[in-house]
């Protein structure tokens, strides 16, 4: 690796981390900047996810405020990430990846779609307080499973997701709801850490520039987004993930 790559790469991590605990998707900035540099596909994607997992769990630890009262919710869905994230590990080290690939911008489509009309989509499928404790139980081991599944696979823009799923099932406000998503994506990191390090061909030298970047990065984007007003975070996820969307489907 060449002094000029090292340095791309800890800036693009610097960035990513900030991106990440605000509006998630980060991972599109470190991405293509390992595959720029020469890795494959594959590995760059397996050492992306390495190198952006720590950045996760900063982010969680400056989000802890708004995580006061979520402790049992937080012990029950993650075991439910963890079995979702290794479904998606699994496909993606013994599958193609390239029609995943396909599907990514659509999904994150969907996601911006979620976030901007969230209000009307209350409206038609019920507002989260009004929903039982049961059922909003269930309905975050639905959303938990399939995010972490995507996370295992992808890990790119899965907080986007994330956000946009719990949104319409947690009665919380969205600053909660991040830090939340901020756990998700720290059980994510060190789940697919665990797998990755084991089967997936790592470039541990772009891992150990990367991932400490992103620590810096993570942390103070937390700090930023719990002073951001909800609406206005709200729309910071709404905007990049809609031209995250569109920059995928050009390349």
């Amino acid at each position: 690796m060449q002094v000029w790559e090292a340095f791309a790469l800890f800036g693009g991590g610097l960035l990513a981390g900030g991106v990440n605990a605000i509006a998630g998707g980060g991972s599109l900035i470190t991405f293509p900047l390992l595959v720029a540099i020469g890795l494959p596909g594959v590995s760059a994607n397996v050492s992306n996810a390495l190198s952006v997992a720590p950045g996760y769990a900063s982010s969680a630890v400056a989000g802890r405020p708004d995580l006061v009262g979520q402790k049992r919710r937080i012990l029950s869905v993650i075991p439910t990430i963890v079995v979702g994230v290794l479904c998606g590990s699994s496909l993606l080290l013994f599958t193609p990846h390239e029609a995943f690939e396909v599907v990514v911008p659509f999904l994150l489509l969907a996601a911006a779609g979620m976030m901007a009309f969230q209000k009307r989509l209350r409206s038609l499928a019920g507002h989260p307080k009004d929903n039982s404790p049961r059922r909003t139980a269930v309905l975050l081991q639905v959303v938990f499973f399939l995010c972490g599944l995507y996370g295992g696979y992808f890990n790119a823009a899965m907080g986007v997701l994330a956000i946009a799923g719990l949104s319409l099932v947690l009665d919380e406000p969205l600053r909660r709801i991040n830090a939340l998503r901020n756990v998700f994506a720290a059980v994510v990191g060190t789940t697919t850490v665990l797998v990755y390090s084991i089967f997936g061909p790592v470039d541990w030298v772009a891992v150990a520039v990367l991932a400490p970047a992103t620590v810096i990065g993570g942390y103070v984007g937390a700090r930023l987004a719990r002073k951001l007003p909800s609406e206005l975070l709200r729309w910071i996820i709404v905007v990049f993930a809609t031209v995250v969307a569109v920059v995928l489907f050009l390349t």
